[in-house]
């Protein structure tokens, strides 16, 4: 027999401590990290930051885990986090003692949860009852990833975490085994992605409500004349004062501390060629405006405001 096999039924056996764990998995096949991902420092970091959130999230019940392994496998801290983050409560003992008790709570707990994500049951099989109980760290690892994705998805998590792992199959003639690889968390994306995903700010305005859209404005006028006061200038109309141009201009000047030549367009325009130079300078400044928006200005559009 090749060390790799003696290593495979070693890790395998670790996994399971009694006959009786060892019966219940029979013709069952099982995932085991194989050690040297266990170090890995991707790995780790992804641990710590779904113990800091799992922490956070239960502070107010006051329950601490500081093992993934050792502390979610008898149901209760699984059993809170649902409370607390589907609002759905289980007639189920606080504490559970006896296996028989964890293991009823790890599977009403797991039941609901299953429903909160909206998972068929391909996925849910990863977060057996079996693998919760006997304190599998890639069946914790993949519900826990499932659970922030679902209930908590600004929540950044290490990216592209992939670990080795045994495939373990316990037959009544022995142990199959086979290397694979197995991705936790998806690969990260790239910047031009994330930014193709991020929520335009001015489309999240436009889409609140009217008192709450008037609250913004009313907080943006404030922040114009404090700038604009040492000009001797004052905003009260924002729709019709920035139509030309002029005030916008003189704001990015008096903010950004840039030069702006007063000799090349008129003060007080009153033609659309005149209104035209200086919202036309706003795309020569380097946060300036995108060339197909200044003619928005101009027509009073209220979401280049």
């Amino acid at each position: 027999m090749e060390e790799s096999t003696d290593k495979v039924l070693e890790e395998a056996f670790l996994q399971v401590n009694t006959p009786d764990d060892l019966e219940m998995f029979q013709e069952e096949k099982r995932k085991i990290i194989q050690p040297t991902s266990l170090n890995n420092p991707g790995l780790e970091k992804l641990k710590e930051v779904l113990i800091t959130w799992i922490n956070s999230t239960l502070k107010q019940e006051h329950i601490v885990v500081q093992s993934l392994e050792e502390d979610l496998y008898d149901g209760l801290v699984l059993h809170h986090l649902l409370e607390r983050l589907a609002g759905v409560r289980l007639s189920v003992e606080e504490i559970a003692l006896t296996r028989a008790a964890q293991t009823h709570k790890v599977e009403v707990t797991l039941e609901a949860l299953n429903q909160s994500l909206g998972v068929d049951s391909e996925a849910s099989s990863r977060w057996s009852v079996r693998l919760i109980h006997s304190k599998d760290l890639l069946a914790t690892l993949h519900l826990l990833v499932a659970m922030v994705k679902r209930f908590q998805p600004d929540l950044q998590l290490p990216s592209g975490i992939s670990v080795e792992v045994l495939l373990v199959e316990v037959t009544k003639g022995g142990i199959k085994s086979d290397k694979q690889t197995e991705q936790i968390t998806e690969a990260g994306k790239s910047s031009k992605d994330q930014n193709a995903n991020r929520a335009d700010p001015i489309d999240e305005l436009l889409r609140m409500e009217p008192q709450k859209v008037d609250t913004v404005k009313k907080a943006i006028v404030h922040f114009v004349n404090k700038n604009m006061a040492p000009l001797g200038l004052q905003v009260t109309d924002m729709e019709k004062q920035f139509a030309d141009g002029v005030i916008l201009l003189l704001l990015i000047g008096q903010v950004k501390g840039y030069f702006i030549p007063l000799s090349d367009f008129n003060l007080t325009p009153v033609t659309n060629s005149e209104m035209v130079r200086p919202v036309h300078s706003l795309v020569m400044v380097p946060e300036g405006l995108p060339r197909n928006n200044y003619y928005g200005i101009i027509d009073r559009q209220n979401c280049t405001c």
